[in-house]
């Protein structure tokens, strides 16, 4: 696996623990050592491991929480930090969505999310940056 691979792998973990509803691992996703911050669309600014871990368990424990799922995630690698942009589908409205990363241990893992509304909408065919299709 690349490392490329690994961001998009973590990536895909995030979304598959907000898709499940799953506490533990989304508490797994995020990083422990560096400052971590979220920005839920229409939420102000949150800041450190408790208040942004608080908020994802108010979201996935409200049964009334939409259910997402994220499309064409482009990842990059800038030394031991790695960021990922996509968009999250929500009832047939899409959101953009940007996912910070760093390397902690053997795993890339997150510490900052925000996403917000975009007039795009999602390329049916994602290219990479040699043009070859994902």
């Amino acid at each position: 696996m690349t490392e490329l691979d690994a961001v998009l792998f973590a990536n895909e973990a995030f979304y598959r623990a907000f898709a499940d509803r799953d506490m533990g691992a989304m508490t797994e996703v995020w990083a422990e050592d560096p400052p971590l911050s979220c920005i839920h669309p229409g939420w102000g600014l949150l800041e450190g491991h408790t208040e942004v871990l608080q908020s994802w368990e108010a979201i996935l424990g409200n049964s009334e929480s939409p259910t997402v799922a994220f499309l064409a995630a482009k990842a990059h690698i800038r030394g031991d930090m790695a960021y990922v942009h996509c968009f999250e589908e929500i009832d047939g409205n899409y959101l953009i969505a940007t996912n910070i990363f760093v390397h902690e241990g053997r795993r890339w893992r997150l510490v900052h999310h925000q996403a917000g509304p975009t007039a795009e909408n999602p390329p049916l065919v994602a290219e990479d940056e040699d043009g070859l299709i994902n």
